[in-house]
């Protein structure tokens, strides 16, 4: 008779895990496995898995870690499991998750299922509709800073399983290794990019922010995904004193605030008088600031409104710039529109929800980038931008289902 296996974990799990894992795609870990490499003795690897799970003799890898330059200069630490460690946090996953997901508050909208951050924005925009006042709160270095010891009790009160317990504060400890091999030793954080994370960052936040403001502060309403989260106030007064409340909580939390982007944020439009220093703020890719916007009557006023943010558009500008379509001479319009449409049409989705008309300058430049193309392919319209243009906007009358963007409306004109 064979031994009966300390933890009671199926194999079934492990195969979904590892399915879940595979369409997630991601980049090899320290031991610099792909998941095509792993797949190469697919059978064999994941019963090696199982059985060391199953056991109490799996034991996570170190974490690569990757850095991943920001805009103001500095990076964002990114932490890679191995195929095998990302297959096995799937499994503890989808074990917990069930458990969790049912206590996490409304206005939580971060890695769950049923929620989204164009959700979280819209909810934001009603809200800075009916409270003249906003905090937006950043906190620093969120991920690299989640005390362990709060975070096992947090997993704890959800939970008494011993292997998930047992594999949450291995993955919490393990090394990580940096490009040149050094590892460095963690008492703190949880690396960004883990399966795990996003479930034990939203737990973290439940008990340090979103439990304790519905306890506490069950009139203040505010919006949170992950470490992004912007809190509604009736006054400059309220907003103040809740920023201060707020700090001493996180600081309670072992969490501090960002001083410099931390902000208390007055939500003008053209029935709010007066002025403040800060009347923007950034929430999700887009930018709340005061907007002229057209109203059912065909009159305009000035409503508080968000619209896809600087940062956001001048990312879409180096994704266009780094498709270099306009050495591609090679290539037909349609295999231009099949490399870039899943894109762009995922920009329009996002971006588009709300103050659409601010996307149309990036689509303006994209239509360029198309026309640059035209003239070095056709030799008649070689030096001729005029001429490209009116070429591409014929094409685009005729089919403007070829391009996304020319589906949304930013069709090619003579002098763009």
């Amino acid at each position: 008779m064979s031994k009966e296996k300390p933890f009671s974990i199926t194999k079934r799990i492990v195969w979904e895990a590892y399915q879940r894992v595979k369409a997630n795609k991601g980049a090899a870990g320290v031991d610099e496995e792909t998941i095509a490499e792993f797949e190469e003795d697919l059978k064999n690897n994941l019963y090696k898995l199982w059985n060391r799970m199953s056991s109490g003799s799996y034991f996570p890898r170190p974490v690569r870690l990757v850095e991943i330059p920001k805009a103001d200069g500095s990076a964002r630490p990114l932490g890679i499991p191995t195929v095998g460690d990302r297959i096995a946090q799937m499994v503890a996953k989808m074990y917990m998750e069930p458990e969790v997901e049912p206590h996490f508050h409304p206005d939580s909208y971060g890695y769950r299922a049923g929620k989204s951050a164009i959700e979280a924005v819209g909810v934001a925009r009603k809200r800075c509709w009916q409270y003249d006042w906003v905090v937006d709160l950043d906190i620093k270095g969120f991920f690299d800073n989640i005390d362990h010891t709060l975070m096992m009790r947090a997993v704890r009160r959800h939970t008494d399983c011993k292997w998930i317990l047992l594999y949450i504060e291995r993955w919490l400890k393990a090394p990580v290794q940096r490009e040149n091999g050094e590892m460095l030793d963690r008492d703190k954080g949880t690396p960004q990019g883990s399966v795990i994370s996003p479930l034990l960052a939203n737990l973290f936040l439940h008990y340090a922010f979103d439990e304790w403001m519905r306890e506490n502060y069950p009139q203040l309403s505010f919006e949170r995904y992950a470490d992004d989260i912007i809190v509604h106030c009736m006054s400059e007064r309220q907003a103040k004193w809740i920023k201060e409340m707020i700090e001493k909580r996180l600081l309670h939390c072992r969490l501090t605030l960002h001083p410099e982007k931390t902000k208390v944020v007055y939500c003008k439009d053209d029935t709010r008088r007066g002025s403040y220093r800060n009347e923007k703020f950034d929430f999700l890719g887009y930018t709340f600031r005061p907007r002229t916007s057209k109203t059912r009557f065909a009159t305009y006023r000035v409503s508080f409104s968000p619209a896809v943010s600087k940062k956001a558009t001048k990312k879409m500008w180096r994704d266009m710039r780094s498709w270099r379509f306009h050495l591609c001479s090679d290539k037909s319009l349609e295999d231009l529109s099949r490399i870039c449409n899943p894109i762009t049409r995922g920009w329009i989705n996002y971006y588009g929800q709300y103050y659409k008309s601010a996307l149309y300058r990036t689509f303006d430049i994209f239509n360029c980038i198309l026309k640059k193309w035209a003239m070095r392919k056709y030799k008649k319209l070689k030096g001729c931008p005029r001429r490209a243009a009116h070429w591409l906007g014929r094409l685009a009358s005729r089919q403007p289902w070829l391009f996304a963007h020319w589906k949304f409306g930013c069709t090619p004109s003579v002098g763009r």
